[in-house]
């Protein structure tokens, strides 16, 4: 892979999986023609089948199966090369650094111990020094149920020798917990085995307890796990964890996909920071400059009038380019609130229809991202969405004031041109819940003014642009803590806004479905009888913020010089800055 202005070259491996035995001669001559192409099946289903649903027994034997065979082709891999050019295995940690991206590959804490006890005839105590000095891990999830787990007789069915040094690796870590003190309760939730009902290999515990560092991926994120989800592996541990704040690439977020702002910005401040985009600091002086906010204003236009024509072409809806362009795009999970989204939007709606008199400003809702496969509510929210907006696109009554679209496949290259169009960028989580985004990120870096609670990244986000030129609302998450400590009652809540209410009630009984009028009724139900993330706690809040959103944008200088202030101080969310902390405090390099 070619660095940027090509001074650098990395290798990227790609695995594929083939069937030792790729036919079956004894089924073919029977005449099972297709039993005897089983293996090769089975083989390419490790490399073609992404992220199968682990909703079934199958799929998460897949899935495994599929963690274990790219972690694994890339370990033997590593250690092979470094065997060849350096000799001595001890020396591994000197020579490579392999940093796990959530638990996914965490099976490579086991791997390297299995080479280095097996093929190179290590001591158990020296392997597991050096397996620890050679890993990091990354951590991205704040939720317990995403903390990859397997059941412990699928996992040793498989992987019999790995589960030997799971146990032998988990009987040292809770030795090192009762030497130091800890509890029957801590020592239960840091063991790699979860006891508690069906017994589960816990990939979290095994990746922490086999690195030398845990990261965390936003400053509130960091801290959240000391906490919560690693509190007693903090404990134990407790020089391990530390932050490392997300970046995204300028080359691609800003340069590749957003040209027209690119060369507005090089006319503007030079063209240093296509090297260094905490260069675009600079952009602060002219932050009021009519003339560059007017730029930069034909700039996102154009790229709004490009959207719209891509819309227009996969979709037939009509969008106006001088419409608020309102974005929320990222994975279909309830944390990410899109249901909040959708119900305001509903709320709007009414209002809307209710009070034709009042000057709306017009505004665009796009949505867009994919739901896990087996993810029934997340399905049912993108269902929701597109019901919502062919009710809404059609009623004459709303006239050009709002337009809502679900743009479908959802991916990289439509992100990088929705992303240059967008206005507005909503980041609703639920506080407490996104380990960092890197989507708020984007949008700044190209001009979009964030809607947002604070949580994630977005907290930092805040803190760079400044209080003024980003919206924040909603419960913080020490408040969500406190709300559902306190026995939150949800219905009571929705009882006492009329707008919610009204919007809950239209979803729930079929204004939007009719033909399925119950087919949000359970949807709509969760709200009321539990609202784990929040959405009706939010929404009084949340609706003033989108109106405050109205009144900002009625404002066009202000609008600009708050969108320039946003890309001259988010450069410093750049993934050179985020490598850069990875490289000299982890990796050693």
């Amino acid at each position: 892979m070619v660095g940027y202005k090509g001074k650098r070259v990395n290798t990227l491996r790609l695995w594929t999986a083939a069937a030792l035995d790729p036919i079956r001669l004894d089924r073919f001559n029977a005449g099972d023609h297709v039993g005897a192409l089983v293996e090769e099946a089975r083989a390419d289903a490790l490399v073609r089948v992404l992220y199968p649903a682990d909703s079934t027994a199958a799929g998460q034997e897949l899935r495994l199966r599929q963690e274990f065979f790219f972690t694994s082709a890339s370990i033997q891999d590593i250690v092979r090369r470094h065997a060849q050019y350096n000799g001595d295995v001890r020396t591994l940690p000197d020579k490579a650094a392999i940093q796990l991206n959530d638990t996914h590959p965490a099976v490579a804490v086991a791997e390297i111990m299995r080479l280095l006890l097996d093929e190179h005839g290590l001591e158990f105590n020296e392997a597991w020094d050096v397996t620890k000095r050679t890993v990091g891990y990354t951590n991205h999830t704040l939720l317990p149920e995403a903390l990859e787990s397997w059941p412990l007789p699928l996992f040793e069915r498989l992987l019999p020798r790995h589960m030997q040094i799971v146990y032998a690796i988990n009987s040292r870590v809770l030795r090192e917990a009762r030497k130091a003190g800890l509890d029957d309760g801590a020592i239960s939730a840091i063991s790699l085995i979860d006891e508690g009902g069906e017994r589960r290999v816990r990939m979290a515990n095994l990746a922490f307890s086999g690195a030398h560092s845990v990261n965390g991926v936003a400053a509130l994120h960091t801290e959240l796990m000391k906490s919560t989800v690693f509190s007693d592996l903090h404990k134990l541990y407790p020089d391990r964890i530390n932050n490392k704040t997300n970046g995204v690439t300028p080359r691609r977020w800003l340069q590749q996909c957003n040209p027209g702002l690119v060369s507005v910005l090089k006319d503007a401040i030079g063209d240093g920071f296509l090297d260094d985009a905490e260069k675009l600091v600079e952009l602060n002086a002219l932050a009021d400059d009519k003339l560059l906010g007017e730029r930069i204003a034909e700039v996102k236009r154009s790229n709004k009038v490009a959207l719209a024509a891509h819309i227009k072409a996969i979709t037939g809806v009509r969008l106006d380019p001088d419409a608020l362009f309102d974005v929320h795009i990222k994975r279909i999970h309830e944390y990410k609130r899109q249901l909040l989204n959708l119900i305001e939007t509903v709320a709007l709606y009414d209002e809307i229809r209710s009070h034709p008199e009042r000057d709306w400003v017009p505004r665009v809702k796009i949505f867009g991202g994919k739901a896990a496969s087996s993810y029934h509510n997340a399905k049912l929210i993108i269902k929701l969405a597109n019901d919502i907006a062919r009710r809404v696109n059609s009623d004459p009554a709303v006239g050009g004031l709002l337009k809502v679209v679900f743009v479908p496949n959802y991916n990289v290259t439509l992100a990088e041109r929705l992303i240059p169009a967008a206005d507005l960028s909503e980041q609703i989580s639920t506080a407490g819940m996104e380990a960092s985004g890197t989507g708020n990120m984007k949008f700044a870096l190209n001009g979009a003014l964030t809607i947002g609670t604070l949580d994630g990244a977005n907290i930092e986000i805040k803190d760079r642009v400044g209080d003024d030129n980003i919206v924040i609302f909603g419960l913080t998450a020490e408040e969500v803590l406190a709300k559902r400590a306190q026995g939150y009652n949800p219905r009571e809540v929705i009882e006492g806004s009329r707008e919610l209410q009204q919007a809950v009630s239209a979803i729930a009984t079929g204004v939007f479905s009719p033909d399925d009028p119950n087919r949000y009724a359970g949807l709509m139900g969760g709200i009321y009888d539990s609202d784990w993330f929040m959405v009706a706690a939010d929404f009084d809040s949340y609706a003033a913020a989108q109106r405050a959103v109205d009144r900002r944008w009625e404002d066009p200088a202000g609008w600009r010089a708050a969108a320039i202030r946003n890309i001259a101080n988010v450069g410093w969310f750049s993934s050179d800055r985020t490598i850069a902390e990875y490289a000299r405090e982890i990796w050693g390099v």
